[in-house]
């Protein structure tokens, strides 16, 4: 690990030599852009309201793609909200959470997905980690027994999709992990040791088959529900099989630091390390820190972005240097790096300008031409998580 720490902290100093990033961050100035950029996408959102389409996702053209309820994205925007009233403190901000948080209510009961997870604690977890309402707890607790009801003991793992049945038997996907700080959360709230055994299982068991010699990630590991036998190791949304698709490393990443920050388990905090030291040594990696969305994608350097990846493993590395002794002054600077670069005018999006989202040059799924090289609202979400995360850091100094 020593060995591993010199070489990226070689690595970040030869590209601050190739490329100057300002010591003079501001980031006050970066969330009062955010800000009023998100006061823009509310009037969007507004303006763009129709039927059961309630919430932004991303954009096609000059559109702004709106979504329901019950698309995996919903939590997201109501997440941003809640976190810009952290940031600022302005009671407009609350306001407005809980006005789209509301909209979210019904998922709930939502057996068909395991999104639930992204969907309800990125937007009922915050309203209820800030306000304490009694009635955000209790839909919580439904959303999780929602979750665990796609358990499956003989795999020991919650299934993610049933939309794919003609591509596979019972498929589990990495960023499934972003799932269990639910259930760990439900589990301290209920006292229920149901719940914390699902997440223990399912992190296990995917510790277990989704990761290679090198601890780069699969993207789907498809089992047999009879047996609980892996049939395939497959990729869904990256470029090959045996490829590094980028956002899965980053899902990995954050969903095994959050399993060592629930459970103070050793293996969570060694696996979410060698995730780490994928992600930091990537051979292929821009100077500027933004990911290609896939690192073996075959027209290097000409290949799209994806702008999420590196939001949410800016926000993970940040977290992951508050456990990581050894390695806490490495994580923060790569964080700290990723996240200048998201704020220059490259990356975060003019006031005013594609629809109110706050991040340019993510990619969805480039294999089904979806979302390529725009503006994705989880983008937005991890990325206003890690300006508060980073934040928060920097006053410990």
């Amino acid at each position: 690990m020593k060995s591993f720490i010199l070489m990226i902290l070689l690595v970040l100093t030869t590209n601050s030599c190739k490329k100057q990033v300002s010591n003079q961050y501001d980031i006050d100035a970066v969330i009062s852009k955010t800000e009023s950029q998100l006061e823009h996408a509310c009037k969007v959102v507004e303006a763009n309201t129709k039927g059961k389409k309630i919430l932004p996702r991303s954009i096609k053209g000059d559109n702004v793609i709106m979504v329901s309820s019950s698309d995996w994205t919903s939590g997201f925007f109501p997440g941003e909200l809640w976190m810009m009233y952290d940031l600022t403190g302005h009671e407009k901000w609350k306001n407005k959470a809980i006005q789209y948080t509301k909209l979210l209510e019904k998922e709930q009961y939502n057996t068909g997905t395991h999104d639930v997870g992204f969907m309800m604690y990125c937007s009922y977890g915050h309203g209820y980690r800030t306000t304490g309402n009694p009635e955000y707890k209790k839909i919580l607790i439904q959303t999780a027994k929602s979750l665990a009801s796609r358990y499956n003991d003989t795999i020991k793992c919650i299934r993610s999709w049933d939309h794919t049945t003609n591509l596979y038997t019972y498929p589990v996907i990495i960023d499934n992990m972003m799932n269990m700080e639910l259930l760990l959360w439900a589990s301290k709230e209920t006292g229920d040791n149901t719940f914390k055994e699902i997440a223990l299982n399912h992190a296990n068991t995917t510790i277990t088959n989704h990761f290679r010699k090198d601890n780069s990630s699969y993207h789907v590991v498809d089992y047999s529900p009879e047996t609980g036998e892996v049939i395939k190791k497959v990729t869904n949304q990256g470029y090959a099989d045996e490829s590094i698709w980028a956002r899965g490393q980053a899902w990995g990443l954050y969903g095994f630091t959050v399993m060592y920050r629930e459970t103070r388990d050793q293996k969570y905090l060694d696996q979410a390390n060698k995730i780490a030291h994928v992600v930091l040594s990537y051979d292929k990696m821009p100077e500027d820190h933004i990911p290609y969305w896939d690192m073996h994608a075959p027209n290097i350097p000409d290949e799209p972005r994806d702008a999420s990846a590196a939001a949410i493993t800016a926000s993970a590395l940040y977290e992951l240097s508050t456990h990581s002794k050894a390695n806490k002054e490495v994580y923060k600077e790569a964080a700290d790096k990723i996240i200048e670069t998201l704020s220059t005018e490259n990356y975060l999006i003019k006031v005013g300008d594609k629809q109110g989202f706050l991040l340019d040059h993510s990619t969805g799924n480039w294999p089904r031409n979806s979302e390529l090289d725009v503006p994705i609202v989880y983008a937005d979400y991890y990325f206003l998580e890690a300006l508060k995360r980073k934040k928060e850091l920097d006053k410990l100094k």
